[in-house]
């Protein structure tokens, strides 16, 4: 009897050890399952409070700056280049025509808030019924509040082929008319600082058409106008 009380107690024992060592086996498992989701959840509620001051911090400066868009407007356009040729040998089913051109412009920045105002680099772009001639950059810059800023701009168009309709009509508003006129497009990016703080970016679509005098070699007409604003 002894024996047998003896075997069972160690058989019950032996059962236990291993319920124990199961135990432990899986028990760093289920403590780093439930640390990683209380760090997703921390970061969570860290990224949640980050956009909500964020979204605080742009509502007290819309209402306390009352940030106005930026008036970006053409003051000046000089022609100091500007060449039409014909190939020398064109193929009889086909018309070209080449055109060269350097346009120099100046632009007014009128920053009508009470903070400064950040531009970013634009480029603008020469269109001749609305076939892509050429491009030209404003670099970035800062301008402070209450100020006026003028920005020169240099476009180049170097030999553009210019080919079938358009060539016939840009040669007849060149020869016949006198009169070739062009679009200058492009979005002018700024943001609104105050201290450390910008705003989100707000871009003033500049659309202006230029009519050219080949013969004067200068621009007869300006007219600038402000497509839209995109925030």
């Amino acid at each position: 009897m002894t024996s047998t009380s003896s075997n069972g107690e160690h058989h019950s024992s032996h059962i236990y050890t291993n319920y124990d060592r199961r135990r432990r086996y899986y028990m760093p498992t289920s403590s780093m399952s439930t640390s990683f989701k209380g760090c997703c959840c921390c970061l969570f509620l860290l990224v949640t409070f980050l956009a909500l001051l964020g979204l605080a911090l742009a509502l007290i400066l819309v209402l306390v700056v009352k940030p106005k868009k930026p008036q970006f407007q053409l003051k000046q356009t000089v022609i100091s280049y500007l060449l039409i040729t014909r190939p020398t040998n064109p193929l009889p089913s086909t018309s070209a025509a080449y055109l060269s051109m350097n346009i120099s412009m100046v632009f007014s920045a009128q920053n009508p808030n009470k903070v400064g105002i950040k531009y970013q680099p634009t480029r603008l772009y020469v269109m001749y019924r609305g076939v892509p001639l050429g491009t030209g950059s404003i670099p970035g810059f800062e301008q402070p509040a209450h100020t006026t800023r003028l920005v020169e701009t240099h476009l180049a168009v170097s030999r553009v082929n210019v080919l079938q309709a358009d060539a016939v009509k840009l040669i007849k508003d060149a020869v016949v008319d006198d009169r070739i006129k062009l679009r200058i497009l492009g979005d002018v990016g700024a943001k609104i600082r105050v201290l450390s703080l910008t705003s989100p970016k707000v871009e003033v679509s500049v659309d202006c058409d230029l009519v050219i005098s080949p013969r004067k070699q200068a621009v007869i007409s300006t007219q600038c106008g402000v497509a839209g604003v995109n925030v």
